[in-house]
C-alpha cells in the first residue's frame, strides 16, 4: 500500500474525529499489554452537538465492524491474536445523557470480546 501524507489522507477521506465514521482515527499497539488500540477523537465538550452521541455510535459500530469482520488483521497481520481496545479520547468525562450512553457502549463492546475505555485528554489549542 502506498504511503500517504496527512494532508492527502484528509483530502481523500476527511479529518479524523467522531464526526467522520469513514476512517479509523488511530491504530496503535499497546506493547505493555500486548494489545492494539483503536482510538477515536472527540474534541467537542459533551452536549456540543445534537448529533454527538449518534456520531459516536456510528463510529463505534464502524470500529466493531472493522475488527469483527477481520479487516484489522487483514490490513495489519501483526495484530492477529492481540486483544483489541476501542478507546474514546474526549476533552471531559462523560456527563448528562452521555454517561449512560457510554456505559451502554461499554457493555455492548465488551459483549463482543473487546475492551472499551474512555480517555480524558487535555484539549488541543
Amino acid at each position: 500500500m502506498e504511503s500517504m501524507t496527512r494532508e492527502q489522507m484528509v483530502a481523500e477521506f476527511g479529518a479524523p474525529g467522531v464526526q467522520n465514521a469513514r476512517i479509523v482515527d488511530l491504530i496503535t499497539p499497546d506493547v505493555e499489554r500486548d494489545s492494539v488500540i483503536l482510538a477515536m477523537f472527540e474534541s467537542r465538550p459533551w452536549g456540543a452537538s445534537a448529533r454527538q452521541l449518534v456520531e459516536i455510535e456510528e463510529k463505534i459500530n464502524r470500529y466493531l465492524g472493522y475488527v469483527l469482520d477481520g479487516f484489522l488483521v487483514q490490513h495489519y497481520p501483526r495484530y492477529l491474536g492481540k486483544r483489541v481496545q476501542i478507546r474514546l479520547d474526549c476533552v471531559a468525562p462523560p456527563s448528562g445523557v452521555a454517561l449512560p450512553f457510554v456505559q451502554a457502549a461499554r457493555r455492548a463492546i465488551e459483549a463482543q470480546g473487546l475492551e472499551f475505555v474512555v480517555n480524558v485528554t487535555t484539549p488541543r489549542p
